[in-house]
């Protein structure tokens, strides 16, 4: 696909998005003003050519209001919502940047290792239902872990890195593992299914990151700085996050399970917030402050 059309693609989700509804009048107006008309209108065989390959790459539906005569988007389920979003941010940032090679000196990017080798693999195993066979090197031992064998139920993405969730067959237990730390990945040719009582987006729901366990959900409640609430309402730590704004600092809520990686993610806010509850939270956190603080304490190297 060139990269013109697929500009031309994403200026239409755009605009409709923008305007929530339009008709074919106004959006062939915006489509004249635009640099991709060329001084000319939009015809209707290529705006509805448009529509079917904007719904067969992104799954992002174009109606048409059969009353009004307005077209708009349909975005489907807040989940669906979400990846179409993710799809189309994806392809809009790689549109631009295929476009800069004169400066890319002057751009710094955030490698996503886990992308290139094993995706596409793992990717076509969870689509068709089929397991995955790999050798696991994690971080925690020395030798690998031979002879894996999941059937993969989901995938995330984390701290620029793709997971992939599901039933090691071995242990009968739902596991995580990193796609940059599977080596020699075989799709397997039997097929699985899923239990059909497992949700995928409610078994990670009330996780933070990609640590899951079955415990239950606490009310965490963080006090943040006036400063870094800023931060916290632009890109929040969840998606259950409710803010209570105060004069000079701002309490943020949650409904969170209480996993390492979140822990982490606390300590690494340093003294911009404090965990309010619960008492359980603040005793992991405040452990893990004074075991960072004994590193200096009881340091004998210079």
């Amino acid at each position: 696909m060139s990269r013109n059309l697929l500009a031309r693609y994403i200026w239409l989700i755009d605009t409709i998005r923008r305007y929530g509804s339009i008709t074919r009048e106004k959006l062939n107006e915006l489509w004249m003003q635009s640099p991709y008309s060329e001084g000319d209108p939009l015809p209707r065989r290529t705006f509805y050519n448009y529509r079917g390959a904007i719904e067969e790459l992104f799954n992002i539906n174009i109606e048409c209001n059969p009353t009004t005569y307005e077209y708009y988007i349909d975005s489907g389920d807040s989940h669906q919502a979400s990846v179409t979003d993710w799809l189309l941010n994806s392809a809009a940032m790689s549109n631009v940047l295929s476009s800069v090679k004169d400066v890319s000196d002057s751009i710094f990017l955030e490698d996503v290792p886990s992308a290139r080798l094993y995706l596409s693999q793992v990717i076509s195993a969870l689509r068709e239902r089929r397991p995955l066979h790999f050798t696991y090197r994690p971080y925690t031992r020395v030798n690998p872990t031979r002879d894996v064998v999941i059937e993969p139920y989901f995938l995330k993405i984390f701290r620029q890195r793709w997971y992939v969730t599901g039933l090691n067959t071995r242990d009968g237990i739902i596991k995580t593992y990193a796609l940059d730390r599977m080596e020699d990945v075989i799709i397997g040719s039997e097929t699985f299914t899923i239990d059909p009582d497992f949700n995928a987006e409610k078994f990670v729901s009330d996780s933070f990151g990609i640590v899951f366990t079955q415990a239950e959900p606490h009310a965490v409640v963080i006090r943040a700085t006036a400063r870094r609430a800023k931060y916290l309402r632009a890109l929040p730590l969840h998606h259950s996050q409710r803010e209570e704004i105060h004069d000079s600092f701002s309490d943020f809520h949650y409904r969170l399970r209480l996993t390492p990686d979140f822990v982490q993610e606390l300590l690494s806010l340093g003294a911009d917030v404090k965990v309010i509850s619960p008492p359980e939270l603040r005793a992991m956190v405040t452990d893990g402050l004074r075991n960072a603080l004994a590193q200096y304490e009881n340091a004998t190297d210079n």
